[in-house]
């Protein structure tokens, strides 16, 4: 079929993020508050069918690419069930999931034999004491569990998610970039970007892309992947002696909005067409109401083509979402 999601810049839209849960385990620092948090209830999360119905309609749309995300992906009960379901959907080539991999050790097989490709791994420091300042949770020894189970079962390089603080990050910059060359891992350091609950972000936090590959080079060089269509976020490098890759999702310092081929749904059928959304379209009114799927997929068109055109963080009047980055999904 052809491609139906064009926005109002010419960017052809094929990856749908959905969140399952709003709920997580850990309390990162960039992301949630470490008490007060209230999840939604569950009759409000959108239901297995409801989820597959929506991905079902996108994909006649062009959709073709699906991320699960969170919260925490795997606290939502019977995931693989959904897995399953989706992976089923007509027209969709590629899954995956981004995770924090605490759960990962006794869930991968069985998402794996579901139907999931791949996963992502968030993991933002190899160093215990640091890692349990960060999430709040005593838990590295077990998300590195976990990623050992992943590489059984899933697509490799496993890709591992590090988000990039200045004063926190860049002491293990080497450790990371090691990690990368020895293990089958991608490396993808990630700009701190201004969703954190606690609303504490600013600039000189931001660790950034090109500070990361300055760094890293100066240990073991790096040189760029040459890649024929930019359409994913992540500026992949190798090292020159062929030893491993890492990737830089420079999100802040270089914007790849112009690029952008993603639209997410929230837990609760909140269709949003940017991260930094300041407006959502209730979805879930739509598929617990009379609509049908035709008029469904007029509301995805229309949404998309007013896709912003991009995240504004740089500019003077940017306004930061209410929405922190858990109930948004990841």
């Amino acid at each position: 079929m052809a491609q139906q999601l064009i926005d109002g810049f010419g960017r052809a839209i094929n990856n749908l993020r959905i969140s399952v849960t709003d709920q997580c385990n850990f309390r990162c620092t960039y992301c949630m508050p470490e008490e007060g948090m209230i999840f939604m209830p569950r009759d409000e999360i959108l239901t297995f069918e409801e989820i597959t119905r929506f991905a079902t309609i996108a994909a006649r749309l062009g959709i073709n690419k699906l991320r699960l995300t969170g919260g925490e992906p795997t606290l939502r009960k019977d995931l693989p069930v959904l897995v399953k379901m989706l992976a089923d959907v007509p027209g969709i080539d590629d899954m995956a999931m981004t995770t924090n991999g605490f759960l990962l050790k006794k869930m991968a097989r069985d998402l794996h034999e579901a139907g999931l490709p791949r996963v992502n791994v968030s993991i933002d420091t190899l160093d215990r004491q640091k890692f349990k300042d960060m999430t709040r949770r005593d838990a590295l020894e077990k998300v590195l569990e976990g990623l050992e189970e992943a590489e059984k079962y899933f697509s490799l390089p496993i890709k591992i998610n590090a988000v990039a603080i200045r004063d926190f990050t860049e002491e293990e910059l080497v450790d990371f970039a090691a990690l990368a060359r020895t293990r089958n891992y991608q490396i993808r350091f990630i700009e701190f970007m201004p969703l954190d609950a606690d609303r504490t972000w600013t600039r000189d936090q931001v660790l950034t892309g090109a500070e990361i590959v300055d760094k890293i080079s100066a240990i073991w060089p790096l040189e760029p992947v040459r890649r024929p269509e930019q359409r994913e976020p992540a500026d992949l490098f190798r090292f020159k002696d062929g030893k491993g890759e890492i990737g830089l999702i420079a999100s802040v310092s270089e914007p790849f909005c112009a690029n952008c081929n993603r639209i997410r749904i929230t837990a609760e059928g909140k269709l949003r067409t940017c991260l930094f959304s300041l407006n959502e379209i209730d979805i879930k009114a739509l598929l617990r109401g009379t609509a049908s799927d035709e008029e469904i997929s007029h509301t995805i068109i229309d949404a998309v083509s007013k896709k912003e055109a991009g995240h504004q963080i740089n500019d003077p009047d940017f306004i930061q979402p209410e929405r922190t980055m858990s109930s948004i999904g990841g």
